[in-house]
């Protein structure tokens, strides 16, 4: 397991446990985090899942491939260490992982 730092949209910061082999979009929404929207399921086609990646391992400075660049580009609230949640995969290297869910669009 995982144990990830979420801030939500309030600025509540809140400790949630993610078991390895899923998504960081589903632990969120496992976890009832309901301001991430998460349209597209994970399919890496909306944006909707956007988050700031605030402190990790080394391993989360590796840039986003260039289909979740490109949906990035398309948010008014892209910075420099955004990523989208579909496309972070759950390891136990991320333990201590701190995200803050970024604005809708």
């Amino acid at each position: 397991m995982a144990n990830l730092h979420v801030i939500d949209l309030a600025g509540t910061e809140t400790i949630i446990s993610a078991p390895p082999g899923i998504s960081l979009m589903e632990a969120l929404r496992n976890h009832g985090f309901d301001d991430l929207l998460a349209l597209c399921g994970g399919c890496c086609s909306c944006a909707t899942c956007h988050v700031y990646v605030e402190a990790g391992p080394d391993s989360m400075r590796t840039p986003a491939s260039d289909d979740e660049a490109d949906l990035l580009d398309s948010s008014l609230h892209r910075q420099d260490h955004s990523r989208l949640s579909c496309q972070i995969a759950i390891t136990e290297d991320l333990d201590g992982l701190r995200v803050r869910l970024a604005p809708a669009d």
